[in-house]
């Protein structure tokens, strides 16, 4: 340390400052004394001591037992001797570090030097370029400001040396290791300058002039943070510069052609009326927020009532974002604005420009929705409310659609406001909904559809006792009377509204109770009478059903008696025609058609999986032993002519098997800690069911109802041991030989997917035994498609909307067990099989998560490549659904095979099969993506080839190739 050579000395305080920065925890207060008072001792010496010196400075910074008045010298020592500027970066930023470490442990000593800390800083700062030194110094302008440091007379020194980097232009390198975005510096800097309003006087003549920039990114930049100063600012700071400011802003949102420089002007507008707002006036002081409305209304009035319609969006939209800001300054433009566009509306005829008024008003009265409607509106909506109805009715009867779906977003709005609508207005709006609903067109019937769902919970007493008697005495009119055969789709269409308009009017329990009778009221009528074959007719009388079971889900009581009330039925009539097709074959054969339960199945697990366990285990007991022992008490109606027993062998059954659909259903929805009664037994029927029964729609929902009860059994013990080598020993026989080996594939994959799903040990040597049959030649197709229901989401079992037990990530575990096996297989198998290979390794990725796939690629990129040229065109889309996120993902990649990629794109656009071939033009389109020096020596090639799909017979595939052709 006592070396003449400054290298050698340089060296020495190297060393130290390097221990420091390793033991500066374990110094005495006397040592941190000693060792501030040598380094700033050194700060005098040659220049290349200068960074060992601050970093010994910045371990002793750190230390907890500085002596009082310690940081105050060591900052002034630097202030003093050291020229930061002249530094290298690493350096600088020590400076910065100590500055910032002081600061948050000896805060007041700081404050004492007053103003001389900010000046100091402001030295130190002044000349930074780098952006990682830029984040350090911003945070302590930050922190001189919102500590309330004295920043003295030098406010503007301090404005000037942060707002010199405004806006921000930086470009990231490309491979930056600091990861420092610009997006990074822009909001530490937007911090900065709006952390104080003493920035004001000299930021918003500075905001106004970049808001007139060429540059889209300073104008943004600029309103961004004209928004941000308006949180901390009062009418003081803004009263000089609104004229200019309201200038700018109406500038751009007449002129811009950007959406984005459009959206940051109506929040700026929006946050300098709410500005203005917050003001509290004197008796003494002008009401901004007055004048600066009448500004905005005067220049912007006149162009609501202009012929051609012009300027009347960005008047509304500047007049929207005005009077949104505050209660105060809604009532101030709405009281000029709502009686001018009323009048307008009914002095333009057209419906295009009706429909533009009406949609600027709606505007002002979705605002309204922010506040409570009260005695004080009486100036603007109250007033105006005979007037704003007429309007709004009158739009609801126009033959205009647009202008229809309009006039119901207004109606709905109108209704959310408590105590606008009279009892009459509401008994109209329900009229208009009906009319709307049943008879308008598609569009215009499912806007009313939705507003009636919305409004419905608000005036349920209105809905219940005037909408729904009117559905119901509609469906049964048109369900009974006797149309001619021509009109009979227009009598089904109508059939199809009123169920659907029951349903959506359904969100409120009082309706439910009202609309659930009536539409299990009309599917025993579609069963019993001359429609007894209709099957498309239950199917839509269960949807319906499905939908009110949805929207009840969250409502306690709602949902329990919707599932009291459905469920026992829906199992009473369809036990009712399983025991009677065999007495009388035609007599409600549909209600057990495979269509029709295929249906039942999301209303019974609906009504069940949102339900408590107290209450869910008060069905259980009733449920399962109505299947395993035909205890029928509890259904409605329960005078069936023979017992029920649908796990009995013989095909008199075959019709009661097939409700163990809606036994999968109900059992497999419920919640995990619900027991379930006889489950050993309920299993081994289930088991026994799957593996021997010849209708494949029963063998698959018993497997289904199998395997959803394993996935759910209790933690692995003996039990689901013994019943899982029950199952494995039914279907490994099965599977070698006999006539239900497609029934054992099906139990196979379902209990695979259910252990997969919890990482049951199990698992892996049932996916094993899956594996080994992709070689098999009957069954490797089916069980290479059983690889996407293993990753596949099920809608029906298996999945965490019914409680199913789904640990995370069992996709990626799946991945990297198995797809080593599969790759191995596809190269040890023979030519017929290789394909099964390549279609469960393509449903595999298709299912991956895509971050993970692009890690895996470049090891099995050549044999997607491969999987390009099988025949199955199942493979083909598959592996092309798998290329196509992958071409935008991972370009670089992809790029190192662009030759193969795209002979293979090209040869399959003239696939036989239209997917493929819609599939392939995608991908050819993706492959633009790809660096354009790859891709230049195809431009010429791949242009010709997409000439012939342009002729392609189907318009979809035309269409892509459209799309391909022209971004190369």
């Amino acid at each position: 340390l006592e070396n003449t050579d400054p290298r050698i000395r340089g060296r020495g305080i190297q060393l130290l400052s390097q221990v420091l920065l390793q033991c500066y925890s374990l110094l005495q207060e006397k040592e941190v004394l000693h060792l501030v008072l040598f380094y700033e001792n050194r700060l005098q010496d040659h220049h290349l001591m200068i960074p060992s010196v601050l970093q010994g400075l910045r371990a002793l910074s750190m230390c907890e037992v500085v002596s009082p008045g310690l940081a105050v010298s060591v900052l002034k020592a630097i202030f003093q001797e050291v020229h930061v500027q002249s530094l290298l970066q690493l350096d600088r930023h020590t400076v910065y570090s100590i500055i910032i470490n002081f600061m948050g442990s000896r805060e007041e000593e700081l404050k004492g030097l007053g103003a001389d800390f900010t000046f100091g800083f402001i030295q130190i700062m002044d000349g930074e370029k780098d952006p990682r030194n830029l984040l350090v110094a911003f945070q302590i302008v930050r922190d001189l400001i919102a500590k309330n440091y004295a920043l003295g007379p030098f406010v503007e020194e301090l404005f000037e040396v942060t707002s010199c980097y405004f806006p921000i232009d930086f470009t990231p390198p490309p491979n930056d290791p600091h990861g420092i975005q610009r997006e990074d510096l822009i909001l530490s800097l937007r911090a900065v300058l709006a952390s104080t309003p003493q920035f004001a006087e000299f930021l918003l003549p500075l905001l106004i002039e970049k808001m007139d920039s060429d540059l889209q990114s300073a104008k943004l930049d600029s309103l961004q943070t004209l928004t941000a100063c308006c949180a901390i600012y009062g009418q003081k700071e803004l009263q000089e510069f609104l004229p200019s400011l309201w200038s700018s802003l109406r500038r751009e949102v007449f002129q811009t052609a950007s959406e984005k420089v459009e959206a940051e002007c109506l929040a700026a507008l929006h946050a300098l009326s709410a500005c203005l707002s917050r003001s509290v006036l004197s008796s003494d002081t002008e009401d901004l927020l007055d004048s600066f409305l009448s500004s905005i209304l005067q220049d912007c009035r006149h162009h609501l009532c202009e012929p051609d319609m012009k300027l009347v969006w960005p008047s509304a939209k500047l007049l929207q974002a005005a009077a949104g800001a505050s209660l105060r300054a809604y009532h101030r433009v709405t009281r000029i604005v709502l009686p001018l566009l009323l009048e307008q509306y009914t002095k333009h005829p057209q419906s295009s420009q009706r429909r533009t008024i009406l949609e600027m008003f709606l505007g002002f009265l979705e605002l309204q929705q922010k506040w409570r409607l009260g005695e004080e509106d009486e100036s603007a909506l109250l007033s105006l409310q005979a007037s704003i109805c007429s309007v709004v009715f009158s739009a609801l009867t126009d033959p205009n659609v647009q202008l229809q779906l309009v006039g119901i977003r207004a109606l709905t709005v109108l209704g959310s406001l408590q105590g606008f609508l009279s009892h009459s207005d509401l008994e109209l709006v329900a009229d208009h909904l009906i009319r709307l609903t049943l008879h308008e067109d598609s569009q215009s019937s499912e806007a009313a559809m939705e507003a009636a769902g919305s409004l419905a919970p608000v005036y349920p007493k209105v809905f219940s006792g005037h909408m729904v008697p009117r559905l119901e005495e509609k469906l049964q009119s048109v369900s009974s009377s006797e149309l001619e055969e021509e009109s009979s789709c227009d009598h089904y269409s109508l059939q199809q509204r009123c169920l659907q308009a029951l349903a959506a009017v359904s969100t409120h329990t009082s309706i439910v109770k009202e609309t659930v009778p009536v539409l299990l009221q009309h599917l025993r009528k579609v069963q019993k009478g001359s429609e007894a074959g209709n099957t498309q007719g239950m199917v839509s009388v269960c949807q319906s059903l499905h939908r009110v079971a949805l929207q009840c889900q969250q409502d306690d009581d709602g949902c329990w008696y919707y599932h009291q009330t459905v469920v026992p039925c829906l199992l009473a009539m369809a036990v009712q025609a399983a025991m009677q097709e065999s007495a009388h074959p035609l007599l409600g054969k549909a209600l057990i058609e495979e269509e029709v339960l295929a249906a039942m199945v999301p209303v019974i697990s609906a009504a069940t999986t949102h339900l408590s366990p107290e209450l869910a285990a008060q069905s259980v007991s009733h449920v399962v032993p109505l299947f395993l022992d035909g205890e029928v008490s509890f259904l409605p109606q329960n005078s069936f002519p023979c017992s029920f027993q649908p796990f009995e062998d013989g095909e008199c059954f075959d019709a009661q098997r097939r409700l163990v659909a809606l036994l999968m259903a109900f059992v497999c929805s419920l919640p995990c800690n619900v027991a379930i009664p006889q489950q050993e037994r309920l299993l081994q029927e289930l088991l026994a069911l799957s593996c021997s029964c010849n209708c494949p729609f029963t063998a698959t929902t018993a497997a289904k109802c199998f395997a959803g009860l394993v996935n759910k059994h209790p933690a692995a013990g003996q039990q689901l041991d013994e019943i899982l080598q029950l199952a494995v020993n039914r279907m490994e026989p099965s599977l070698v030989e006999g006539p239900r080996r497609m029934q054992a594939l099906t139990l196979l994959l379902w209990v695979t997917k259910a252990l997969v799903l919890r990482y049951h040990p199990l698992s892996s040597h049932l996916t094993d035994k899956l594996l080994g049959l992709l070689s098999d030649v009957e069954l490797g197709p089916a069980a290479a498609d059983g690889f996407s229901l293993l990753m596949a989401d099920s809608p029906d079992v298996l999945h965490k909307g019914c409680h199913a037990d789904v640990r995370i990530m069992f996709r990626q575990r799946f991945f990297t067990n198995n797809v080593p096996k599969l790759v191995q297989g596809f190269h040890g198998a023979g030519p017929d099989v290789k394909a099964n290979y390549l279609k469960g390794l393509s449903h595999v990725l298709n299912h991956l998560p895509k971050p993970v796939l692009v890690t895996e690629l470049p090891m099995l990129l050549s044999l997607l490549l491969e999987a390009l040229s099988c025949s199955d065109c199942v493979v083909q889309l598959s592996t092309l659904s798998c290329l196509q996120p992958l071409l935008l993902e991972a370009p670089q990649i992809m790029s190192l095979h662009v030759d193969t990629l795209v002979t293979k794109f090209l040869n399959l656009t003239s696939s036989p099969t239209m997917a493929v071939r819609i599939a392939a033009l995608r991908c050819a389109h993706a492959l633009t993506r790809l660096p354009q020096t790859v891709l230049l020596p195809y431009k010429a090639r791949v242009i010709r080839a997409l000439a012939k799909p342009l002729d392609d017979k189907k318009r979809l595939v035309r269409k892509e190739a459209v799309a391909a052709r022209g971004e190369w």
